[in-house]
């Protein structure tokens, strides 16, 4: 009889039994990116494989800190007596304000936990750092690395020290298993992306005279 006929599947059980190509990529990518990233932190705790490079990776991570970069650009901005000088210095300070606003708003929509083996012993963090997508101081490092490369004047081989230094700071995130593989790679790309929104917005006395009359 007709009552006998199997009932239709919920379309959320179809969707189960028929994924997507689209949802299997994903998730494959998902979890490559979660193994690799708990296989490459081998500084996450004192027992890790290089347990030992952890003090070094810390050292890094400061150098990649969101506070360190703001009082500095601050207190050379109130100590500059050059107008040049000024110039990028608020700007410089605008970018990283606007890097910390940008970086927020991400992870709180995202809102993607950080790894399981992420020994969080920061100095100093705020509540959206319970996320991890994107890395801040990978966004930041990539930031900072255009930054300078664009408005510094500097030899060769500073330049390729300051290329090196953004690349360390993002990989020391994975190797302290504060971030997956992808929440690096997201924020090197969205750092080097905001730089040009940096560039578009560029604060001049002639665009933004209210702000250098402070100075």
């Amino acid at each position: 009889s007709g009552s006998s006929a199997a009932a239709p599947l919920p379309e959320e059980d179809c969707m189960k039994l028929n994924p997507s190509f689209l949802g299997i990529a994903l998730s494959s990518l998902l979890a490559i990116d979660l193994w690799a990233s708990k296989r490459l932190g081998v500084c996450a705790g004192e027992g890790s494989a290089w347990g030992s490079a952890r003090p070094l990776m810390k050292v890094i991570e400061v150098s990649g800190h969101g506070i360190p970069w703001l009082l500095g650009t601050f207190y050379g901005l109130c100590q500059s007596d050059s107008s040049a000088a000024r110039e990028v210095l608020l700007n410089l300070l605008f970018a990283l304000l606007l890097d910390l606003v940008l970086v927020a708003v991400v992870k709180g929509l995202v809102k993607r936990r950080r790894p399981t083996h992420n020994k969080m012993d920061m100095f100093v963090t705020i509540s959206v750092d319970k996320y991890s997508f994107p890395s801040g101081h990978a966004t930041r490092a990539a930031l900072v690395c255009r930054f300078v490369l664009h408005h510094l004047v500097l030899a060769v081989p500073l330049r390729v020290l300051v290329v090196l230094w953004a690349l360390v700071v993002g990989i020391s995130r994975v190797m302290l298993g504060r971030h997956n593989v992808t929440d690096v790679l997201f924020g090197l790309l969205l750092g080097y992306a905001l730089y040009s929104v940096v560039e578009y917005c560029w604060l001049s006395p002639l665009s933004a005279p209210a702000l250098f009359a402070l100075w």
